[in-house]
């Protein structure tokens, strides 16, 4: 007797966690649980790590990606509105700025503002400045999208019931179109702000004292001095505390907004 279309797809799924399961068990049985745990699970070198893996490494990671991400929106809702104007000049500056960014690894960033800046303009900026500039120019060009999009998202009725209420086109710009983009935007800032929290570990090529490590620099200092991976999967950890509540609140947010999408360069692939 022929399956139906249903019996059929439901067969299919219960051979397909069979298959797991028989997977898992393989593994399990031929896997050296041993040297995986001295690979892995050293918790002799884990707890040498605490409590600086977090009042310093932690800590200053959060520090770092704060004030670039500060900097970042600042800098990106200027390139936003700079796309958005009618003076082509402006529009061709905040293309440029925007493409090039986006189009460049952020540790090229990073090298610029550390070492090429002070021998070709005899600038020392310190760890903080050269951090906030650097995070800071690369988000701003992928937030000036996110921005641009969101202001192009609000309904064009409430602009036209403000300009006929009396507004100046600045007056709208600032007081009800901004206000309502940011509200849209919000779950796209925050995957930003993901995205800079994991580049901040790029700070590792800085000279850095002890006391201003983060959180990747801290883990490659202790695995030096290491038998084990341990270092990194308790960085990697130390990460998730910080990606996994922002993860959380980006999809608390998009409900909150009613799921509304728009163009932004993650969601376009681009």
């Amino acid at each position: 007797m022929a399956l139906s279309k249903r019996q059929r797809a439901q067969t299919f799924r219960i051979a397909q966690y069979g298959l797991l399961v028989v997977i898992v068990v393989v593994l399990a049985l031929i896997a050296d649980w041993g040297e995986i745990q001295r690979a892995f699970f050293r918790l002799d070198i884990a707890a040498g790590m605490f409590p600086n893996a977090i009042t310093t490494a932690l800590k200053n990671t959060i520090v770092y990606t704060a004030l670039g991400f500060v900097f970042g929106l600042v800098v990106g809702l200027v390139l936003a509105l700079m796309k958005l104007s009618p003076v082509p000049p402006y529009r061709w500056i905040a293309t440029i700025y925007i493409e090039f960014f986006r189009g460049i690894p952020a540790l090229l960033v990073f090298i610029a503002i550390s070492f090429g800046v002070p021998l070709a303009f005899q600038i020392q900026f310190d760890i903080y400045s050269t951090v906030m500039l650097a995070l800071g120019i690369v988000g701003a060009a992928y937030m000036a999208e996110t921005i641009r999009a969101g202001i192009q998202a609000v309904p064009k009725g409430q602009i036209e019931a403000a300009r006929s209420l009396g507004m100046s086109q600045g007056r709208t710009t600032l007081t009800v179109v901004i206000p309502q983009a940011f509200r849209i935007i919000l779950p796209p800032l925050t995957n930003e702000l993901i995205m800079l929290t994991k580049d901040s570990s790029l700070i590792y090529i800085i000279g850095l004292a002890r006391e201003q490590y983060e959180l990747t620099k801290f883990g490659r200092e202790t695995l030096s001095r290491s038998v084990s991976l341990t270092p990194i999967l308790v960085i990697g950890l130390c990460y998730l505390i910080i990606t996994l509540p922002l993860g959380h609140l980006s999809r608390h947010l998009e409900k909150r907004t009613g799921g509304k999408k728009i163009d932004t360069p993650e969601s376009t692939g681009v």
